[in-house]
């Protein structure tokens, strides 16, 4: 999904939202730092699936790790982490590791850390390894409407 289209369907839905523009990073640690801004508040996208086949999306601050046990008793089946050749077809438009946690436009179920949950304000990687979108949880709860559940474990 093009940056445009992201925007434009923010915009439809009448979604406040700050542009963040960084140096490239990869990792969310990184991007955090680039960006100044709390590893608490940058959600990453890790895409997880499940022996059938199917994809999910987890969204998690980039200070923590998922709980695969965890998360698996959640959704009722045993998920393992999903390669970046598996997942890369999903996100057309969006460089390997950059999308955006709005899995409902890619038809993925999404599942939100109960940590990242509490935030006021959650940024994200907007298609690309330079730039992020901020906006509010609420929002973001608003138009994807995750199963918010704790699968995260802070990192030491």
């Amino acid at each position: 999904m093009p940056l445009k289209k992201l925007i434009d369907y923010l915009e439809e839905n009448q979604v406040k939202f700050t542009r963040i523009i960084h140096s490239t990073a990869y990792t969310a640690q990184v991007i955090a730092h680039r960006a100044h801004i709390s590893g608490n508040l940058l959600a990453k996208t890790i895409i997880l699936k499940d022996p059938e086949g199917k994809f999910l999306m987890s969204v998690l601050p980039a200070n923590y790790h998922i709980d695969m046990e965890k998360i698996s008793g959640i959704y009722g089946k045993k998920l393992d982490l999903s390669t970046e050749e598996e997942f890369r077809r999903l996100f057309p438009g969006c460089e390997t590791g950059a999308m955006p946690p709005f899995g409902n436009l890619f038809g993925l179920p999404v599942f939100a850390s109960q940590t990242i949950s509490g935030s006021q304000e959650i940024a994200f990687n907007a298609g690309n390894h330079r730039e992020l979108l901020q906006l509010s949880f609420e929002d973001f709860n608003r138009l994807v409407k995750p199963t918010i559940a704790s699968f995260s474990v802070k990192r030491c």
